[in-house]
């Protein structure tokens, strides 16, 4: 289904673990000298709020959300807000909407599945999670909210790269690997980023799925695989393993060169859904469906998918199959080669 995300305003949700530097980075984009109108939502932890006073006095909407986490409770404010918003007729280059630091942003991303008006209106544009490269290893240790913020990220901006010696420098990456591998990673200090490698990407639609880069999957051990999008945001945990306190979260990256089977396809995937949709946060792939010319583009957050076919392969690409999946209890052995395998078995 094409997104006509033109014709929508783009929504950044900004996340990342509490000091991680989330308020720096909006106040960065909102003095950037881009010449561009945002509407902020500031979503704050206990009744009175503090955040919207540390945010710079600029021209802009700014709303305030107290309920300390954007859960199901509060997606009806959201949605509240953001309707009114729309309704008033003023033009938006974008809204950005700050995460509490101890918020799963999860459902922030299921608003834009669950109600017609928003998706109307705006499409989710990406998740963009500030990390703390001193303190994240330290963080993921008693957090599961640090854990989920990196897992769940279309954007890690890596802060602090300053402060942090190489030994931490090396830690944060290597966590940042093991939960998302298909994040894009941007390093800084202070918060300051280029604004273009955070906005505007189309990260979490489907059109920009289809970019989703094919280099940044390790290069395969023993059989040739890649990813597929089908998101699931939920966890509940079925068994222990190492790295405890990373809460049993990993990611898997596939790519099948040959052509899939749109049947055999999705009766892997509504099977996978089925037996494992608790356990997995997101999916997002790039398909090759058949004799198809265009892309399959596939992506969604707990038990919400969307996908549709779109554009035709760009006539110097690999045409292959790439699906990345993030979730829980994806480190046993037996249960990545199964997922592996099923993936692969879709081929035509």
């Amino acid at each position: 289904m094409q997104s006509d995300s033109t014709a929508k305003v783009p929504v950044t949700v900004l996340t990342g673990y509490l000091g991680a530097g989330k308020t720096t980075l909006l106040n960065h984009i909102l003095t950037a000298p881009h010449g561009k109108r945002y509407a902020v939502i500031v979503n704050e932890f206990g009744e009175i709020g503090i955040d919207h006073d540390l945010i710079v006095d600029v021209d802009e909407e700014i709303f305030e959300l107290n309920n300390g986490c954007v859960c199901c409770s509060v997606r009806g404010d959201l949605i509240r807000i953001l309707g009114a918003l729309f309704r008033r007729g003023q033009t938006f280059d974008g809204v950005i909407i700050e995460t509490t630091g101890l918020a799963d942003p999860a459902p922030v991303a299921q608003t834009f599945f669950a109600d017609d008006e928003i998706k109307n209106r705006a499409y989710l544009d990406a998740v963009v999670s500030v990390v703390d490269a001193v303190h994240i290893a330290g963080q993921i240790e008693h957090s599961q909210e640090a854990v989920e913020q990196i897992a769940f990220a279309d954007v890690i901006v890596l802060n602090k790269i300053d402060a942090a010696s190489p030994e931490q420098l090396e830690a944060a990456q290597a966590i940042i690997q093991r939960l998302n591998r298909g994040a894009k990673v941007v390093t800084t200090s202070r918060s300051l980023v280029d604004l273009d490698a955070i906005l505007d990407l189309g990260a979490f639609s489907l059109d920009g799925a289809m970019n989703l880069d094919p280099h940044f999957l390790p290069k395969p051990h023993h059989h040739d695989h890649n990813d597929h999008d089908h998101g699931h945001n939920h966890g509940h945990d079925h068994h222990d393993h190492a790295h405890s306190h990373y809460e049993g979260i990993d990611s898997i990256a596939m790519r099948v060169s040959a052509p899939l089977s749109e049947e055999l396809f999705d009766a892997w995937l509504s099977e996978l859904v089925g037996s494992r949709g608790l356990d997995i946060l997101r999916l997002k792939g790039v398909i090759q469906m058949g004799d198809d010319p265009r892309r399959y583009i596939i992506h969604g957050v707990h038990m919400m998918l969307e996908g549709d076919y779109q554009g035709p392969w760009p006539a110097d690409s690999v045409r292959e199959s790439r699906f990345v999946l993030i979730g829980r209890n994806l480190a046993d052995p037996l249960v990545r080669a199964e997922i592996e395998a099923g993936f692969r078995a879709c081929a035509a």
